[in-house]
């Protein structure tokens, strides 16, 4: 456990060699990760942590925010002596947190690996942000004061994790699905995330306009399920013009859901050992 502006944070460093920080999306937790590391760990330094609220971290003290996580990054990095340029990897929602990161610390930045990240097209502010994080609050103290989480927590996430995977296997051990999911912790930190989702993509889009990326590798990895529908044609239109706009390599992975961490662990462990060292 590291604090962190503030926060008691869970983190784990693992393996050896030139770094590289595993960040979830909405809601997830390190351990979805689980089938990547083993791949990394022979040649990278694998830092994955969770974001306040979710996993074994304490609840956040602020909203989350795309400069605040890029932030919390860095400081979990300074907090383990590990200053050098770090290779990035954001899935889903985390996605914006990485391309952040990379924005806002060019100097600290190896590379940069969405994986199926998230794309909000013509992102702007939306009103009444304020309200919406109060009515956050308030649903996740009733959610709290239900038990609900105790009781649904655990197979919601299991059917969120089938839904999104090829596999439709969650191979998360139930005590600790249980342990996290299963907390009023956890739902809060659910709840707050998704109801910012928007606010968090129109900041990534301020920042983009005011702070140019470094000249680093970017690759953005595209989850293809295979089925040819309309739906996934979209989606992977999206994501390519992602990889334009960042001038990164596009690669559409398939077949796998949204985890792709859990469906092809091979491609995200490629796209990272990719990226060249460079030294600090």
């Amino acid at each position: 456990m590291l604090r962190v502006g503030g926060v008691p944070l869970h983190v784990l460093r693992e393996g050896s060699g030139p770094v590289c920080v595993l960040s979830a999306g909405l809601g997830m937790g390190w351990f979805d990760w689980e089938p990547v590391v083993p791949l990394l760990t022979p040649h990278r330094t694998v830092v994955r942590f969770d974001r306040p609220g979710l996993g074994f971290s304490a609840s956040p003290l602020e909203p989350p925010t795309a400069a605040a996580e890029a932030a919390r990054m860095t400081g979990i990095l300074d907090a383990l002596g590990l200053p050098g340029p770090a290779t990035v990897v954001g899935h889903s929602l985390a996605g914006f947190h990485a391309e952040a990161y990379a924005r806002m610390y060019p100097e600290r930045t190896a590379g940069l690996v969405l994986v199926d990240a998230s794309v909000v097209p013509d992102a702007r502010p939306v009103p009444g942000r304020e309200l919406r994080t109060a009515a956050a609050r308030v649903r996740g103290r009733a959610l709290a004061a239900t038990g609900l989480p105790r009781a649904l927590g655990p197979a919601l996430r299991r059917l969120a994790v089938r839904a999104a995977s090829v596999t439709r296997l969650d191979p998360a051990p139930e005590d600790l699905v249980r342990r996290t999911y299963g907390t009023a912790r956890v739902a809060r930190a659910i709840v707050m995330e998704n109801a910012r989702y928007r606010d968090v993509a129109a900041e990534l889009e301020d920042l983009r306009a005011h702070h140019g990326l470094p000249p680093v590798p970017v690759t953005v990895l595209a989850a293809s399920p295979g089925t040819g529908s309309a739906e996934e044609r979209r989606w992977l239109e999206r994501q390519r013009a992602l990889a334009d706009r960042l001038d990164g390599r596009f690669e559409a992975v398939a077949p796998a859901g949204h985890l792709l961490m859990y469906d092809r662990p091979q491609a995200i462990a490629a796209a990272v050992l990719a990226t060249p060292f460079i030294r600090a």
